[in-house]
């Protein structure tokens, strides 16, 4: 549709019909209105996957690795290939627009939400996010570039005040942002916090320069809950308030307009955009029915996406060959060489004989970090699985954990659950009445239920399931809401205990409730019967859980048998790594040291066996104690579904690790994330990553941009052109041979210095890259873009973009701390 059709369409709808359209139906969807031919617009949560509309189990997704995972391939076409897997994903669950990618920079490694976040260099995160947003937008389906903007932190989230410089959020910030406009993403969405004085669903950024200076011409979203005002908002370029169906506008935002508070053309301008994106998306057709995207998905099997009432993977879920061997060479391709001592790997599996897997993320791994854009993986590969059916038929696999971390109790599944009602394995969900009655039932696969299918008078949630011990001896038994929460075993109480709501943060009360724990003695093989309640308070959420977790050895005991078990192995593989209490959505990490005792675990393994590989399941960078200690470390992220098929295929030779680090690792934060008194001052200005590092006297344990391959390089020569004239991009060529005796691969970096400057700038930034492969002895030229951009500063007297005449220096190399190859470029006056 044009925009004068838009206007014609507008014009025919009253105030009320306006103002309805503008806060979601539902958590998930925006308000149809058939007389115009307009359908719901379904939403869902990524990025790594799309869930769909809400929580459930048995709605299971195609799992990617995390975006800082597809940030360490520095491959965009592979990430415009993986945005098209998750378009089509978006088709199959009748999803319109995917809440990705979050397009914030990783201002602290203490961020909790680190791993959501592609890098810690704006150009990096704006290059990976427009190919995600290619690849999703190619599918008829919107990607959505959040949070706009300075959303950078977890700490005080809701509320806090972002105070930035405007070089610096013009430069650093802004910057993915307005490449993701340019790239034509068609949503983009406001974030909780404040920046320089006003939160961002009120904040003139909206207009300026996001829809004037830049010309974006789609729909702002807002974040979940973050619209908080009637009139400041509604006058603001804030277009659609989510979710729904309460909100501060409705009824509220018509008074407004009509007490001439708000003008009724900003109401018309949000309307525009909203019909835009409807059109877009393919939810508005004039004169046609809603399509069955405005239906509720089903509860049985049907090829529309959605999940299977049976459980299992849904029959409109991809699980073909294809899609599995992307994700796989997703995982391959992120996987970062941190050290290869005595060129240690790739490991030869011909001799093997024993392999020790150790580690308490070899068996049970996280795939994918915590919070709102969780999904439901169609399966997981674990490491341990992945090594095992790699050396199937040659060597043996042993395996302990070595170390007990502490982490949130383990909901009950299909290994130790059954329905009592059916016998199947499973839990049985039930919604009750005030006085008991029940109201529905439903057999779920898992006894973390975010979202049971609530049906008008509920007043209780109740998890019931027969928990078969494997083994015997003291379990440890939780539940998990907020309200009145009970458990009981074979009809003796346990828990029966009120839990007070502390807290808004929408992360916290909808997944992360907290938990209210009892012990029980059990024999293996005996059943139990397991009960869990709670109350549905008012705002409390849905969230409830029953988890139950056997009887473990002591830690004593734990470290030993791993101990012994590396001494009798040809080689070790330890599997260290965060857990969900240390990165997620809803909080920041105090440290970035490990979890438990993993650390004492890496130097036991490796001083019992000198063949020992490490590892690091993280989203983010940890601190490594030990890294001069082990021979090889390998960076897995969170790497989605295939995780142990992929790392599989790193560790024996049948792939190349291709990932090289898209932030900076050290043992500490330069730069921290908590507000003083609401605010978080961004004193450090474009300072963060490694151009913080370069400013430090000592070194970080790797630079930005480090990664090993399994051949070597030699960089021969860089070629820059003598002068660039103003506002106009170049082109850098840069000669390097591999020297090494296997085919590879390697990312070319390639930074820009201003010794001597005018204006404040980093010691050095990245301006550009570009992917090489070359056979054994083979010589190859990268030819890295240098866009006119990276030239270029923002002027806030000027109020514009300009240039400093004068040279400036082009180094290329491998990182941010290894660049061997040097020239000049000038710009003219």
């Amino acid at each position: 549709m044009t925009d004068e059709q838009f206007d014609d369409v507008v014009r025919k709808m009253d105030l009320e019909q306006k103002v309805r359209l503008l806060t979601g139906a539902t958590a998930w969807r925006t308000h149809a209105l058939p007389d115009i031919g307009l359908r719901s617009i379904v939403t869902s949560d990524g990025p790594i996957g799309v869930r769909g509309q809400g929580w459930d189990e048995r709605s299971t997704s195609l799992t990617l690795p995390s975006p800082t995972g597809l940030a360490a391939s520095w491959d965009e076409d592979l990430v415009e290939r993986l945005g098209e897997l998750l378009g089509d994903e978006a088709r199959r669950k009748r999803v319109d627009v995917l809440l990705a990618p979050t397009i914030n920079l990783h201002r602290s490694p203490l961020g909790g939400r680190h791993f959501e976040c592609y890098s810690e260099d704006p150009l990096l995160t704006a290059r990976v996010g427009v190919a995600y947003i290619r690849g999703v937008q190619s599918r008829g389906v919107a990607a959505t570039a959040k949070h706009y903007v300075a959303n950078d932190s977890e700490t005080e989230r809701l509320t806090l005040d972002a105070r930035v410089d405007e070089r610096t959020l013009r430069e650093v910030y802004l910057a993915p942002f307005e490449a993701a406009v340019e790239a034509g993403v068609w949503v983009v969405m406001a974030a909780y916090n404040g920046v320089n004085g006003a939160t961002m669903s009120e904040n003139p950024l909206l207009a300026e320069p996001l829809k004037g200076e830049w010309g974006f011409d789609g729909l702002v979203i807002s974040d979940w809950g973050a619209v908080r005002s009637t009139v400041a908002s509604g006058r603001a370029a804030q277009d659609l308030a989510m979710p729904g169906p309460d909100g501060p506008w409705g009824d509220a935002l018509v008074a407004a307009v009509r007490a001439g508070e708000v003008p009724e053309e900003a109401v018309d301008e949000k309307v525009r955009r909203l019909l835009r994106l409807a059109s877009r998306v393919g939810a508005l057709s004039p004169g046609d029915p809603p399509s069955l995207a405005e239906l509720p998905a089903p509860q049985s099997a049907d090829a529309q996406g959605g999940y299977s009432a049976l459980g299992g993977p849904h029959p409109g879920t991809p699980t073909d060959a294809g899609s599995r061997a992307l994700l796989r060479e997703a995982v391959v391709a992120s996987t970062v060489l941190l050290r290869n001592e005595r060129s240690i790997l790739p490991l030869n599996p011909e001799p093997l004989r024993t392999v020790a897997v150790i580690g308490p993320s070899a068996a049970a791994p996280r795939v994918q970090g915590g919070g709102s854009a969780g999904v439901y993986p169609v399966s997981t590969l674990s490491p341990l699985d992945g090594i095992r059916d790699a050396l199937a038929g040659r060597a043996e696999v042993t395996h302990a954990a070595g170390v007990h971390l502490p982490s949130r109790p383990t909901p009950l599944d299909l290994g130790n659950a059954r329905n009592p009602l059916t016998g199947e394995p499973g839990v049985l969900v039930r919604l009750l009445d005030a006085e008991g009655a029940e109201l529905h039932a439903e057999h779920r696969l898992t006894g973390r239920i975010l979202e049971p299918a609530l049906v008008d008078s509920s007043a209780t949630v109740e998890i019931r399931a027969r928990l078969c011990p494997q083994a015997g001896g003291v379990w440890n038994l939780a539940v998990s809401g907020w309200g009145h929460v009970f458990l009981s075993a074979d009809g003796t109480t346990l828990i029966d205990e009120e839990v007070v709501r502390d807290t808004d943060d929408p992360a916290t009360v909808h997944l992360t409730p907290p938990y209210r724990h009892a012990t029980l003695t059990l024999t293996a093989g005996q059943d139990v019967d397991l009960v869990a309640r709670r109350r549905l308070d008012p705002d409390s959420g849905l969230a409830s859980v029953l988890a139950a977790d056997p009887p473990r050895r002591g830690d004593a005991e734990e470290l030993e048998a791993a101990i012994q078990l590396a001494k009798a192995a040809d080689v070790a593989i330890v599997v260290v790594g965060t857990t969900e209490e240390v990165e997620s959505e809803g909080y920041d990490r105090e440290d970035l040291a490990l979890p438990g005792d993993q650390d004492a675990l890496v130097r036991a393994v490796v001083a019992a066996n000198p063949d020992t590989v490490v590892v690091v399941n993280a989203g983010g960078p940890v601190a490594m104690p030990w890294r001069e200690e082990v021979p090889a470390v390998l960076l897995s992220w969170f790497p989605g579904q295939e995780y142990g098929d992929g790392l599989a295929r790193v560790l024996f030779g049948a792939a190349e690790p291709g990932g090289r680090l898209p932030t900076t690792w050290a043992d500490r934060a330069l730069i921290g994330t908590t507000p003083v008194d609401g605010v978080l001052e961004y004193a450090e200005g474009p300072h963060i990553g490694y151009r913080a590092w370069l400013r430090e006297t000592a070194a970080p344990a790797y630079w930005f941009g480090h990664g090993l391959g399994y051949t070597t390089w030699s960089y021969e020569s860089v070629a820059a052109p003598e002068l660039v004239e103003p506002g106009e991009p170049f082109t850098a060529r840069v000669r390097l041979r591999n020297t090494g005796e296997r085919a590879g691969g390697e990312v070319v970096q390639v930074y820009l210095a201003r010794p001597e400057t005018g204006v404040t700038r980093p010691a050095l930034w990245l301006a550009g890259f570009a992917r090489v492969e070359a056979g054994p002895g083979e010589t190859v030229e990268a030819e890295v873009e240098i866009t006119a951009r990276a030239l270029q500063h923002w002027s806030p007297e000027d109020q514009a973009w300009t240039g400093e005449p004068g040279s400036f220096t082009v180094l290329a190399g491998r990182s941010a701390g290894d660049l061997a190859l040097s020239t000049t470029t000038a710009t003219a006056r």
